[in-house]
């Protein structure tokens, strides 16, 4: 393969030859897979059916849960596909097509998170001016303007990547088509691409990681000058799960892209890839639905709408 036209295809990194840890490794990604799906679609599902919940924080929410979804879906599936039928194949019109969705929902994320942290300012900060500035209209345009991000921000890397030509081999050792293994392929000098990728992406998540932490520094100095104690708790309680949120997506996406690329498979490289790929999807619902009390209020009211429609109809049936 001497060229970028003659590949055609990639082998991504199985998890094992033997076929009981490759069924393990099905079943793990499977269970974790859907318990992603189910508690960001129930997040979703119990925001849109709450009118108390129609709120510029409980909408970024859904945007949130929309991107997770996302993020997990783009990597799972296929690698679980690959152990059910004892493949590693990947086509590159489907690397290409993971690289770009993958980068798009996570550039997308981290934007998501600093507008979200804009709004837990403005409603903290600045509470008598919230509903002028954080209108429907508004949200929707910062929504917007985070998934507009994520796009570029993949076009810009995917376009960067499969720019070059791939001659070394067609081998990536990792379990999806991951951009710094991408780079080892290629024939070509990478410095200064993957250096200017480097830059750009260290660049954009310091800016926005810059602005949460400014953003969070007024937010706890108005909180520490509330008076009482129980508005000093409930300001705390919108609070914590996005900070919490913050923190397991940078430090999970900093542990994968700023560690050094090894030149072998490595434990380390599937562990980084596993916790940035399936750790926030996962845990994000579940932080915001402990830590909320609005959540659980509504995933209760909920439920109980659930087994009463469901008592009610077998005594009717």
């Amino acid at each position: 393969m001497s060229n970028q036209t003659t590949m055609t295809e990639f082998l991504l990194l199985g998890f094992s030859d033997i076929q009981e840890l490759q069924i393990l490794h099905f079943v793990t990604f499977l269970t974790a897979y859907l318990a992603a799906l189910m508690g960001n679609l129930l997040v979703i599902t119990v925001v849109t059916c709450n009118h108390k919940l129609h709120s510029p924080m409980f909408f970024f929410l859904i945007n949130l849960s929309l991107l997770d979804l996302g993020s997990i879906s783009v990597t799972m599936p296929k690698s679980m596909s690959n152990s059910l039928l004892n493949t590693r194949l990947i086509s590159y019109s489907g690397c290409v097509a993971q690289v770009f969705c993958l980068f798009c929902f996570l550039g997308a994320n981290l934007s998501l998170l600093m507008v979200m942290a804009y709004d837990r300012y403005i409603a903290i900060c600045k509470p008598l001016h919230y509903g002028i500035i954080m209108n429907r209209r508004a949200c929707i345009q910062m929504a917007a303007c985070a998934w507009a991000a994520g796009v570029m921000y993949s076009a810009l890397h995917t376009g960067n990547t499969f720019s070059l030509p791939f001659c070394h081999s067609n081998i990536i050792n990792q379990f999806f088509c991951e951009i710094p293994q991408l780079l080892k392929l290629s024939c070509s000098d990478t410095y200064r691409r993957e250096l200017a990728a480097l830059a750009f992406s260290a660049f954009l998540g310091l800016g926005c990681f810059v602005f949460i932490v400014v953003s969070y520094v007024q937010i706890f100095t108005a909180v520490w000058r509330i008076p009482s104690e129980q508005g000093r708790q409930k300001a705390f309680s919108t609070c914590i799960p996005h900070l919490t949120v913050v923190s397991l997506f940078l430090s999970t996406g900093g542990i994968a892209y700023l560690k050094p690329v090894s030149d072998s498979p490595s434990p380390l490289d599937l562990l980084a890839a596993v916790l940035y790929c399936v750790v926030p999807p996962l845990m994000n619902p579940v932080i915001y639905s402990m830590r909320n009390k609005e959540i659980q209020a509504a995933l209760k009211q909920l439920l109980h709408r659930l087994i009463l429609s469901k008592n009610m109809s077998n005594f009717l049936s």
